[in-house]
């Protein structure tokens, strides 16, 4: 019994040094979100603790992976995370892996995309739970929802799964999948992400969204584009007791002159049932209403040196005195915000063309990015509760800079307990200090300075272009 006592520490010990580089430390705040009884827990769930006394074991992947994913260029390279992993194990006086980057790829390829997706949305859940009253909407919960898309390296198993545009040549594209995601407005953490191909039967944004219904729990509220803003989406979402705040769709014409009228451009009108869809079973249809009543509303964004916007929301919020017209706009207004974030997670974390060549690492790899936006979005929650600022306030890029600056130094162990508290603390403030710059009214023109090669683009695939240089074509 004791040996597996010993055994079981010797993992959480092991796990300990992930929750350190993000500077979770007991005594801080939110530090249980991200600890290594969390983490231990989530992959023995999965059967997938493997490697326990070797160099490769499930600790050393997901501390590796999380470096990768965070880092961008050479230092994104599987040969740079072997060198890490070398590093370390210098330094802790472990045995050391050859420069092979073989053994570690085939590790790395063991790790469980199921327990990676589970630690990610996990702690995006917690992180939501312990969310304080002024991050949340009104006291409510509100979840971002937005589409994107991104590419991955041109091979047969990628292509199979994942296609490419069918407008391109075979061997010129690349293949390409699409993503409906689930945002956080209090925390900025991704709280849910479905995947699928970019084209196909049942692949748009709406069909993945149908199968993310489950994150949102009674008493939120959906917040998303015109995309989204059909009957039976609505109706899905209040028959789960979430209310909705989406941009009307153009093909629906409105009347403001119809309907109960709540004030100016404001009022309350009955959408009915549209005959059943096709993706739509039976069962589900019957247990549809038959009606809606949903609140319109229209107001004008006015900026200096811009055109006036005229935007119409469909809203569920139907009570005008506790959700007024213009804390509505406000809160259609924080749609914006999902953009940013997916912005930083394709630009910063490099999830606009992932490395992985086959679909399986594909999706190890985007839920370890996944994981690693939460985690570093996690750091930013910590420091904005020690320093009374919204997690929002504070810079994604900065706190990922500032985690990977200390990376090697607070995952080696060697660091006391007492003195890693105070670096952790002093890192904090560190971040709290880098806010995101509030620049009203900035108007930038959308073009280059910088010229890129000249070289054209590829319109061939790659062995007819060699064959050609080689016949001197």
């Amino acid at each position: 019994m004791r040996s597996i006592v010993d055994s079981d520490d010797s993992v959480r010990s092991s796990f300990q040094r992930i929750a350190d580089v993000f500077l979770a430390q007991p005594g801080l705040p939110f530090a249980g979100i991200l600890s290594a009884e969390r983490i231990e827990r989530v992959f023995a769930k999965h059967d997938n603790l493997f490697g326990l006394g070797t160099i490769y074991s499930t600790s050393t992947m997901v501390w590796a992976f999380l470096g990768q994913v965070l880092r961008d260029g050479k230092e994104a390279s599987c040969q740079s995370a072997v060198a890490r992993v070398v590093a370390y194990q210098q330094q802790t006086n472990g045995l050391v892996p050859t420069s092979d980057t073989g053994d570690y790829c085939r590790a790395r390829a063991k790790l469980s995309e199921h327990a990676l997706h589970d630690l990610a949305t996990e702690v995006a859940g917690q992180n939501e739970q312990q969310a304080r009253p002024d991050w949340l909407w009104k006291g409510r919960h509100a979840g971002l929802v937005d589409g994107f898309t991104f590419t991955m390296p041109d091979t047969p198993e990628n292509q199979k799964e994942y296609p490419q545009q069918p407008q391109q040549r075979p061997g010129v594209g690349f293949p390409i999948a699409r993503a409906c995601a689930i945002i956080s407005l209090a925390t900025a953490c991704l709280r849910d992400l479905a995947l699928g191909p970019f084209e196909g039967k049942q692949t748009g944004e709406t069909a993945l969204l149908r199968t993310l219904l489950g994150s949102f729990a009674p008493g939120d509220v959906m917040v998303a584009d015109r995309y989204f803003c059909s009957f039976m989406m609505i109706a899905l979402f209040q028959l789960r007791q979430v209310d909705c705040c989406v941009r009307m769709h153009r093909s629906r014409h409105v009347d403001f002159r119809r309907g109960r009228r709540l004030g100016k451009t404001d009022h309350i009108i009955t959408w009915t049932k549209p005959e059943r869809p096709e993706w739509m079973d039976a069962a589900t249809y019957a247990a549809m209403p038959d009606t809606l009543e949903l609140r319109e509303i229209r107001f004008q964004i006015v900026e200096p040196g811009r055109r006036t916007q005229t935007l119409i929301l469909a809203t569920t919020l139907l009570d005008e005195q506790k959700y007024t017209k213009a804390d509505i706009a406000a809160l259609y207004g924080f749609r914006w915000n999902s953009e940013l974030d997916i912005r930083a997670i394709k630009q910063s974390l490099n999830l606009n063309h992932v490395r992985c060549k086959s679909p399986a690492m594909v999706r190890r790899e985007l839920w370890t990015t996944i994981l690693s936006y939460n985690l570093i979005r996690s750091t930013a929650v910590a420091a904005a509760v020690l320093h009374d600022k919204q997690p929002r306030q504070l810079s994604f890029t900065s706190t990922c800079q500032y985690v990977l600056s200390t990376w090697d130094v607070f995952s080696s162990g060697l660091v006391s307990a007492q003195d890693m508290e105070i670096q952790c603390r002093r890192m904090l403030h560190q971040i709290s200090s880098c806010e995101v710059a509030n620049r009203l009214g900035r108007i930038e023109p959308r073009v280059l300075k910088r010229r890129r090669h000249r070289y054209k683009l590829m319109r061939e695939p790659r062995n007819i272009l060699r064959a050609k240089l080689k016949s001197g074509n």
